[in-house]
């Protein structure tokens, strides 16, 4: 029995030590599983979170639509009249005697106008609370205005026509007074020079009038603002 002893002990330490190896194996793959789980349930980066967020889109300033403005120039007795259609912007002014005529655009309530024919003839203002409210600049001189909103018959008026091989050119700016009646101011020249124009008809301004011997019939702004960007 004394014999046996020791070869009983090494057959269970054989047994033992094959059933760590055992065991060893089996926890190895749990244990890779358990730390690929982890892995894929980690959140991401900020680098890689920021990689994926979309970067904020810029707003475009809004333009008006439609909108028309009208008034006296301070300190001048001249009309200024604007007009907007979809952030394009044509304006008039006229004292009966001078006249320029501005393009431009409008975005955010800014407006921006330069002149059509007159060197470093401009018009900035800003638009709100019902009214456009800036300076003007016409022959190097700089006048003030307010110009609240108007409607029609209030407004721009343009006519165009060839005379004799010469432009034929009129604008008139149509203001309704708030004691009656309409306010008027206009110009007219004929190739380079300047011609008398007649008053239009305040309730119907689009009326036919005659220019210097020759008959034209007046458009608002919307029939020429396109062609005058």
């Amino acid at each position: 029995m004394s014999r046996l002893g020791p070869v009983i002990t090494l057959a269970a330490g054989a047994v033992l030590a094959v059933g760590l190896g055992v065991a060893s194996t089996i926890a190895t793959p749990a244990a890779e599983e358990t730390a690929a789980g982890t892995a894929a349930q980690a959140p991401p980066s900020e680098e890689s979170s920021a990689a994926a967020s979309p970067s904020p889109s810029k707003t475009e300033p809004e333009k008006i639509a439609k909108a028309d403005y009208g008034g006296r120039v301070k300190g001048n007795g001249a009309l200024i009249a604007i007009s907007i259609r979809n952030g394009k912007a044509v304006g008039y002014f006229c004292d009966g005697r001078s006249e320029a005529w501005f393009k431009g655009s409008e975005s955010g309530g800014e407006l921006q106008l330069k002149g059509v024919a007159n060197a470093g003839a401009k018009v900035t203002a800003e638009l709100g609370g019902g009214r456009a409210k800036g300076w003007v600049s016409v022959g190097g001189r700089k006048w003030d205005f307010v110009a609240p909103t108007v409607v029609k018959p209030s407004g721009l008026y343009r006519a165009t026509a060839l005379v004799r091989g010469a432009k034929l050119r009129a604008g008139w700016i149509v203001i309704k007074n708030p004691d009656g009646g309409y306010y008027q101011v206009g110009a007219a020249a004929l190739g380079e020079q300047q011609v008398a124009i007649p008053r239009l008809d305040s309730e119907r301004p689009t009326a036919p009038v005659t220019v210097d011997g020759t008959t034209v019939s007046p458009e608002d702004v919307d029939g020429f603002i396109e062609e005058m960007q």
